[in-house]
């Protein structure tokens, strides 16, 4: 095994991002790489790909993004313009165990400076050594990626049925039932107040959230754009709290605040999975929906997820950088209802599908776990490849 003592910017080559306001990005398929990771698209790109980013300002300062494809680093990243002939993927899990952000050159505003980066004092092994480490972390990667495009899958399958049974009508024995003013005999239209209850979430300090040993804590890092949960999101949370502040496993949550570019989680509906169990607390920048005695929650759920519910109530969020939606916006929603059985029968193939997600989730938690633990013993040497 051959290491060598050297500086950061004896591995890589740093170049700050190029600036691209909102108004002049244009439809395609090149991802827009900024500080906290890819943050939309373009039709030109600035960069080849296999490519390495860290974020350079803001509260994202230091992470680092791998980008497979050629892609449009934005300025407020730092991104590599010569692996110097090292392992790009082997870069990537390398500075994953640097901590950049004690190289902060800013003073309102966290930023990162190249030149500082560059003489950060580093030890590498040679070019073998860097493929084989980055083959063993990408064994990993790989795997939970598959997992979750498996994910995606359940949920399009989830969603296709219940647009098929609740939007275009064509539920089983559909045939046979009579419509008045266009909707099947029995459905009706209801509002959100009359199928469950909403509780606004805990508003917290800073002082609360904790590195380890509290509660998990749901906030808005646990969505993913367009609804769904993400354990990834999840903080940790040390202090008072309402009974109504908790989520168990099975408890929808509701996004009432959105900071991101395209306003793809304000609205959104997320169910809490198995893997965060049943002492778990929500932020104040969400709701928990709590159906009331008589509706199907996964059928509630899948009302949130796949009909125009989201759609149509963020139009009703207001705000410049920070998007807030009032609960009574939510509350004040109509949803179309199906009669019971219906309802009951759509929510044993959901219960079906969300039971795979929720093992699929909980594999690729114990493969983030292991590599994880991995990465930081193979990148200093203390385990042999």
């Amino acid at each position: 095994m051959s290491w060598r003592e050297c500086t950061l910017g004896e591995v890589v080559r740093f170049q700050r991002g190029h600036d691209l306001p909102d108004q002049d990005r244009k439809p395609g398929d090149v991802p827009v790489i900024g500080s906290a990771g890819p943050n939309g698209w373009h039709n030109e790109a600035k960069a080849r790909g296999p490519g390495v980013s860290i974020g350079r300002s803001g509260a994202s300062i230091g992470k680092v993004t791998y980008t497979p494809t050629d892609y449009w680093p934005h300025n407020a990243c730092l991104f590599v313009t010569d692996f110097l002939g090292n392992d790009p993927r082997f870069v990537y899990y390398f500075l994953k165990t640097k901590d950049l952000t004690s190289l902060n050159s800013g003073a309102a505003q966290p930023s990162l400076n190249r030149n500082f980066v560059h003489l950060v004092p580093v030890r590498v092994p040679g070019g073998n050594e860097q493929r084989a480490i980055a083959d063993i972390l990408s064994a990993y990667d790989d795997l939970i990626e598959t997992n979750r495009r498996r994910i995606a899958l359940l949920e399009e399958a989830a969603r296709l049925l219940y647009r098929e049974w609740f939007v275009h009508f064509r539920f089983p024995g559909h045939e046979h039932v009579p419509r008045t003013d266009g909707l099947p005999e029995g459905w009706e239209r209801r509002a959100i107040t009359d199928l469950a209850d909403i509780y606004r979430g805990k508003s917290y300090k800073s002082s609360e959230l904790v590195e380890d040993g509290g509660q998990p804590f749901i906030n808005l890092k646990c969505f993913e754009r367009g609804g769904g949960f993400r354990v990834s999101g999840l903080k940790w949370f040390r202090g008072e709290h309402k009974e109504h502040h908790r989520a168990e496993a099975g408890d929808i949550v509701i996004a009432v605040t959105d900071m991101t570019r395209d306003a793809m989680i304000v609205a959104q509906a997320a169910r809490v999975p198995r893997t965060v169990g049943e002492n778990a607390i929500y932020s104040m920048d969400l709701v928990k929906a709590a159906p009331k005695e008589g509706i199907d929650p996964l059928w509630f759920y899948g009302m949130l997820r796949f009909s125009r519910f989201s759609a149509e109530v963020r139009e009703e969020a207001t705000g410049a950088t920070v998007l807030h939606l009032k609960p009574k916006h939510i509350e004040a929603w109509h949803a179309l209802v199906a009669p019971r059985v219906l309802r009951g029968l759509f929510s044993e193939q959901f219960s079906a599908i969300l039971d795979q997600v929720d093992n699929l989730e909980l594999q690729n938690e114990k493969l983030a776990q292991t590599r994880d633990l991995l990465l930081p013993r193979l990148m200093n040497g203390d385990i042999a490849v």
